[in-house]
């Protein structure tokens, strides 16, 4: 069954503008200590609320930080539905994919890179939006091998499931937080190069 990126349920009243201070200032404290150092308390004390007052609406920190880390899956996945949507053909779709995913991923740890650390932490840890991030990449690397299929720019011998995990795969060093970090020097260059070599295999010329 496919999951949706949605974030997960909060408990307590439904008071969305709350929640979403709580979720500011989280962000905000962990762009700054990270989020592996800061706790409810924190949190609690930066928007002037008890820490109990918070736990009506969360669970724990990591029920905060799997918002915060949908949010920024969420961003990152529209950049790329945008990037792939007007691919011409399935094998520009590939590429956009593989170029585009590196790109955000870099950006993100070079920018904003305490709150990559969350997303790195939800990947070693697999919350729920991580594991909804990587089955909706799945879908999509499933979606473009149709297209290929269908045009017949792709191959039919090799079972499609079997070559969407493998796509899949040489694409997580430079999709998944935990890899790419030791992957940034060759993201940029890796992601052409490794694109160029799928194509190939799976061409049908």
């Amino acid at each position: 069954m496919t999951k949706h990126m949605n974030p997960p349920q909060s408990r307590g009243p439904s008071d969305h503008s709350v929640r979403d201070q709580v979720v500011e200032a989280a962000t905000q404290h962990f762009g700054r200590y990270g989020y592996e150092k800061t706790t409810v308390s924190d949190i609690a004390k930066t928007i002037g609320f008890s820490k109990a007052y918070i736990y009506k609406f969360f669970d724990s920190k990591q029920a905060i930080g799997e918002v915060i880390c949908t949010n920024r899956l969420v961003m990152i996945m529209a950049i790329v539905d945008s990037a792939v949507a007007d691919a011409p053909t399935a094998s520009e779709k590939l590429r956009r994919l593989f170029r585009v995913l590196a790109e955000a991923g870099s950006d993100l740890f070079f920018h904003d890179r305490k709150l990559y650390d969350i997303a790195a932490v939800a990947a070693r840890e697999q919350w729920l939006p991580a594991q909804a991030y990587d089955e909706r990449l799945r879908q999509l690397i499933r979606q473009i091998l149709l297209l290929g299929r269908e045009s017949g720019e792709f191959e039919r011998k090799t079972p499609l499931d079997e070559a969407a995990q493998a796509i899949y795969l040489v694409m997580r060093p430079y999709s998944n937080p935990v890899q790419l970090q030791y992957n940034l020097d060759t993201a940029s260059s890796a992601a052409g190069l490794l694109s160029m070599l799928l194509l190939r295999g799976l061409s049908t010329q």
